[in-house]
């Protein structure tokens, strides 16, 4: 999830619920079925505006702090998806298939992103891209989204994300 307007309405509410951010995790924990609740330092992160300010959380940790304000969730909070906006660009590239039947491969997305970039866009570490590259590998599949290009690795990130959504919906159902 994603605190709305940088996290103005959830400072808003934290002040108008009376509490500050210790007491704001100490009832985090009280209404949490397991008893854990939320760290103050983790309701910093969310709720601060400072450098260590987080624009993203998860979940569990919104719907605490929304249930600790006696706030909609929806009020505090927006949920995330992974969006690629779409090139402006006019020109597009395609990729001839030499063979018996020359047909047209799909073509090549206008950017195609080296491993760092694809990291950071995840929020993944780059050996996790290389143990699910490497996994891929081993069980006879190419990871969704990736290309060669020379020696080095290149990343579709349409195919990247969609290629994760399947995984998941494979290994929930």
């Amino acid at each position: 999830m994603r605190r709305l307007d940088k996290g103005a309405p959830l400072r808003a509410a934290i002040k108008a619920a009376g509490l500050d951010i210790p007491h704001l995790a100490a009832r985090t924990k009280e209404l949490d079925p397991t008893g854990r609740g939320l760290s103050p330092a983790y309701v910093g992160f969310i709720a601060g505006t400072g450098k260590s300010a987080r624009e993203d959380c998860s979940e569990r940790a919104a719907e605490l702090i929304a249930q600790a304000l006696d706030q909609e969730v929806t009020a505090l909070f927006e949920p995330v998806f992974f969006t690629v906006v779409e090139s402006t660009s006019t020109s597009r590239s395609a990729v001839e298939v030499s063979g018996k039947s020359a047909r047209k491969a799909t073509p090549l997305p206008e950017q195609l992103l080296d491993q760092r970039e694809l990291s950071a866009y995840l929020r993944k570490s780059p050996s996790w891209i290389d143990a699910q590259i490497k996994a891929a590998k081993e069980a006879g599949r190419t990871w969704p989204g990736l290309h060669y290009v020379g020696r080095s690795r290149r990343f579709d990130p349409r195919a990247v994300l969609d290629g994760l959504r399947e995984q998941r919906t494979q290994v929930s159902a």
